[in-house]
């Protein structure tokens, strides 16, 4: 139940907060911003996954986010560099963050089996949040297309997350 409203709140959270409310178009600092705070939430929710679990496919889909997730990002602050443009911090990114920290706390409540499930339940609904905004938002109002291919990439890389943590998700029940 929680995991879900969590899922809800995350997209609702992307979809609709100031920055992208009442038609207002993200500029790309901001879509650079959210998009490597998207990253940022998953390697920490990953880390502490790690950290928690003792079920060998929780932790290698952990590890896998820990290296992914950082490597979409390496590849983002280099771009960001490249173009000389400065991530843009926003409502957007700072309302994730803090319901990030929320679950982060929320999980870190839990041990075994409860934790393996309420984390990976997690992962899934929180790639397919961050996999619709980037398909419905931040990809299409991204301008500069380098940024955009970025975006595309990090899409299937995370369409991919989303599919491995439903797999792991069914082999938990």
């Amino acid at each position: 139940m929680f995991v879900r409203l969590g899922a809800a709140l995350a997209a609702v959270t992307l979809l609709s907060s100031p920055v992208l409310a009442q038609g207002a178009k993200p500029t790309d600092p901001q879509i650079a911003h959210i998009a490597y705070t998207a990253g940022v939430i998953d390697i920490a929710a990953a880390k502490q996954a790690i950290g928690k679990t003792s079920n060998k496919d929780v932790k290698a889909f952990a590890e896998d986010m820990v290296r992914d997730h950082e490597a979409v990002n390496k590849q983002a602050l280099d771009l960001v560099k490249k173009l000389k443009v400065t991530p843009e911090d926003n409502d957007t990114s700072k309302t994730l963050s803090k319901n990030a920290a929320a679950k982060l706390d929320e999980l870190s409540k839990l041990n075994g089996a409860a934790f393996d499930k309420a984390y990976v339940a997690n992962e899934v609904a929180y790639h397919k949040a961050v996999d619709s905004a980037l398909e419905t938002t931040l990809i299409p109002d991204a301008s500069n297309a380098e940024l955009k291919s970025l975006l595309q990439t990090g899409l299937k890389i995370f369409q991919g997350h989303e599919q491995h943590a439903e797999h792991v998700a069914a082999m938990l029940k």
